[in-house]
């Protein structure tokens, strides 16, 4: 039997600060259009901060990362033991790249103490600065540093991520993310590493790879699987520039609203035993290892008919001990700051952080080139590991039919190239955002319009 919208619906609770917005309706320009693409250039990934990597990974002097959005490239280069310094991925000669991606990787990486040129063998130390020059002499003005330096972008890190930023003028990088960076401070996200990450190109929009991703509205849906466990929808909140995501809370139980929750159902040890070990091997995101043991024991644990919010606390505390007996401490952050912070942030224009206590799960996605119709779309799972423990990872190219992305993610990759079909469609008119469920998506185009001048969601009459 089909299930209808009402076998799997969640009584919605409009808190009273956070009514529905207007409904409003999305243009297809955003997503289809080429010269919408080629604007975005100039209008928006030159003006807004970006993350680009880890701190880890440039450890120590000389370490360095490439990063590239449309035509630009950049290098990025631990300069001093305190110091990151990154510049424009260009020879300040003829414009040769300093730094090759090879090819089938999401970046170059490496150690250095100087970058010289292939063509002419022109050479730069770690702050961008012109050292050498074949026939130098042969200029006999002109090669002032002022002329001859690699150009320096802004860089600044937050949460254990280096972000970078074109614009001289651009607003500090804590000032950008506010309110998101306080409210995830108490998490203590630079503290932790790589699971695994793993990278892609589809064939969609990078905004409409985001977009599958920053609402709870197509969980029943496109995962109905986990309805055996609840009901997984959610608000969505706007915060100027970014938008959260969260769970509603279960009547009864205000604490079930973290992404580390506990299943519905009749024996709440069962349901979450069960919700934890098929999370674990289908997603391999949003729990951990120490998290699924923990839940195994809930059984022997706590008698039968124990309520939900007992089983949440118990199987929180037990693995919160576990881990700290192999010497990972999760933070602590109390239950009002868990509530606020909701389930995951979304960035803008194009990062996404799903955070919880000891792991998190994070998207990014930006253009491929000029198409408009493909993106690079990035995956990374972290979490807590005992000092020196942490597992060696690089960016792996995994393709969307790999069996190394388990199975639920496949579930939303195989809605985002159908999207991008369907927004050419002359039967379409333009998207219609849920206005409780899906108001990040709303947001995201409101601040594209900002930057874009154009393309502002309209009234949905």
């Amino acid at each position: 039997m089909t299930d209808t919208i009402d076998d799997v619906r969640t009584p919605v609770t409009h808190t009273p600060d956070e009514p529905p917005i207007t409904p409003l309706e999305i243009g297809v320009d955003a997503y289809i259009s080429k010269d919408y693409l080629r604007a975005e250039r100039d209008k928006l990934w030159n003006k807004v901060w970006q993350q680009v990597g880890r701190v880890e990974e440039i450890p120590k002097v000389g370490d360095f990362l490439t990063y590239e959005i449309m035509d630009d490239s950049f290098i990025i280069a631990r300069s001093g033991p305190d110091k990151i310094s990154a510049y424009h991925n260009v020879c300040s000669h003829r414009g040769r790249r300093l730094v090759d991606t090879p090819d089938g990787k999401r970046e170059a990486k490496g150690k250095c103490r100087t970058f010289v040129c292939g063509f002419h063998g022109w050479t730069y130390d770690l702050e961008g600065k012109l050292t050498w020059a074949a026939e130098q002499q042969d200029w006999p003005t002109g090669l002032t540093e002022e002329k001859t330096r690699l150009r320096n972008i802004q860089v600044d890190t937050w949460g254990g991520w280096i972000w970078i930023n074109m614009d001289p003028e651009c607003e500090p990088l804590r000032d950008y993310l506010e309110p998101m960076a306080s409210l995830l401070d108490p998490f203590q996200l630079e503290n932790m590493r790589y699971r695994w990450r793993k990278w892609l190109v589809f064939d969609c929009n990078w905004k409409v790879a985001l977009e599958a991703f920053m609402e709870t509205y197509h969980v029943p849906y496109t995962h109905p699987e986990f309805r055996a466990y609840g009901t997984f929808l959610g608000w969505s909140r706007a915060h100027g520039k970014h938008s959260n995501i969260g769970y509603d809370a279960p009547k009864g139980n205000q604490d079930n609203q973290a992404k580390l929750r506990v299943a519905d159902g009749p024996d709440a040890r069962l349901s979450t035993i069960e919700l934890q070990n098929f999370t674990w091997e289908n997603a391999n995101t949003n729990t951990t290892r120490t998290l699924v043991d923990a839940a195994q024991r809930l059984i022997d644990e706590l008698p039968e008919g124990t309520p939900a919010n007992e089983v949440l606390a118990h199987w929180i505390a037990s693995a919160r001990r576990d881990d700290a007996e192999r010497g990972v401490i999760w933070p602590t952050v109390d239950n009002e700051t868990v509530a606020k912070s909701g389930t995951a942030w979304q960035v803008f224009p194009n990062f996404q952080i799903g955070h919880a206590l000891n792991n998190m799960l994070c998207y990014s996605a930006r253009p491929y080139g000029d198409d408009p119709d493909k993106c690079y779309f990035e995956a990374a799972v972290y979490e807590l590991f005992p000092e020196g423990e942490e597992p060696e990872t690089e960016w792996e190219y995994t393709p969307e039919d790999s069996s190394d992305w388990r199975t639920v993610l496949p579930q939303d990759f195989s809605n985002m190239a159908a999207v991008q079909k369907g927004l050419k469609s002359r039967g379409f008119s333009g998207a219609k955002p849920n206005p409780y469920r899906e108001r990040s998506v709303v947001n995201l185009h409101h601040n594209l319009a900002k930057f874009m001048g154009t393309g502002a969601p309209t009234d949905l009459s």
